[in-house]
Formats: C-alpha cells, structure tokens, sequence
C-alpha cells in the first residue's frame, strides 16, 4: 500500500470527506510533510474505489460546486487495520534493533560522504573506484 493509499484511508476512517476534507486531514495527519495534488488524491480514491477499499457516501451541492463524499468500507477498514498493523510491527523491529545496537557497544556508521573533510574510500567497481 503506497503512503498516500494509507493516509487517504486514514483520513477517512473516522467520518466520511470530501475531496478537499481528505487534503487538508492527510496534510495533518503527516505533520504538513505530504500535500496531495489534486489530480493525485483523484487518482487514489479512483483505485480504492476500484479495490473496493472506499465507496461514494453522499454528494452533495455547496456554493454551486459538487462535492462528492467517501467513506472506508468494511474491507477498507480491514486494509487500513492490517496496514497499521504491519507498520506498527516493522518500527518495533526497528526500535529494538536500535537498542540491542546501543547495548551492545555498536558504533554507528558514518554518513555516506562521511565527516567533514573525510573522504572514504569507493568500494570496487563503482564509479570512481578502483579497476
């Protein structure tokens, strides 16, 4: 499930949205780091629908505009409650990885380009490298 698939379900989970609603929840709902594009968000409410994920709930006329409404699905909901799920699992790994490493003494790697004024060596056959 792609970030965007996620967060649109996510936004979707507690009421049903609008185009617009879903927007401005998954701008929330990732602390102002993903801003959906119009034509992207369409896309992926085009593909949940297809996947049975989300369903049209309503529409409704606003100022003269249409607005159409969507709503999670019970297999929606079982996608989203799976996909937490899965995530949730995989940064626990992550976090106990982090902290067996801590036990254990392991340094940390530097950065790719390394500290300031270090150059590391290029592996061979990569660009640059040795022949």
């Amino acid at each position: 499930m792609t970030r965007a698939a996620f967060l649109v379900l996510t936004a979707l989970a507690d009421q049903p949205r609008h185009g617009y609603g879903i927007l401005r929840e998954v701008e929330e709902l990732s602390d102002g780091e993903v801003q959906l594009r119009v034509g992207t968000l369409y896309g992926v409410l085009d593909r949940l629908t297809a996947d049975g994920l989300i369903v049209l709930d309503r529409e409704e006329v606003q100022q003269g505009r249409l607005r159409r409404y969507y709503r999670l699905t019970d297999e929606g909901v079982a996608a989203l409650d799976a996909e937490a799920e899965r995530m949730a699992a995989g940064a626990g790994a992550a976090k106990r990885r982090i902290a067996e490493g801590r036990r254990a003494g392991t340094p940390a790697r530097p950065a790719a380009d390394g500290p300031a004024g270090l150059e590391l060596p290029t592996p061979p056959g990569l660009a640059g490298g040795y022949a």
